[in-house]
């Protein structure tokens, strides 16, 4: 499970990484970033449930339990603000939506690389 649960969270980064960065560079908010903010979300809250089901007994109320807890509200936050924008269809939103993006991938880079800190120290 640990091999499923560390090949999941590394897709989280992979597609959470391509579609932040991909939207700053294009500048703009695109239908197919909020493909890639979804899948990352998805693929993040997958390795997040199963590291937690190796966890003995789940959930820690430490520094990376916080900051990974807050990063999943965050990112579902992102991805439903960047549904609701491409809804919406606001062009100023779309062309300044990458700030927030950023903004979230920094947050939840901190449980992420404090994860793979805390998976090294054994």
């Amino acid at each position: 499970m640990l091999l499923y649960a560390v090949i999941a969270i590394n897709l989280a980064l992979v597609f959470y990484s391509i579609g932040v960065w991909s939207e700053k560079l294009q500048g703009t908010l695109k239908k197919w970033h909020l493909v890639i903010f979804w899948t990352g979300l998805a693929f993040d809250t997958l390795g997040t449930s199963l590291m937690s089901e190796l966890a003995q007994g789940g959930f820690k109320f430490n520094f990376h339990g916080i900051t990974g807890l807050l990063a999943i509200i965050l990112m579902l936050v992102h991805a439903m603000w960047a549904t609701y924008v491409l809804i919406r269809n606001d062009e100023r939103a779309k062309s300044s939506f990458h700030k927030f993006s950023i903004f979230v991938w920094v947050i939840w880079l901190i449980p992420f690389i404090s994860g793979a800190i805390l998976g090294m120290a054994g």
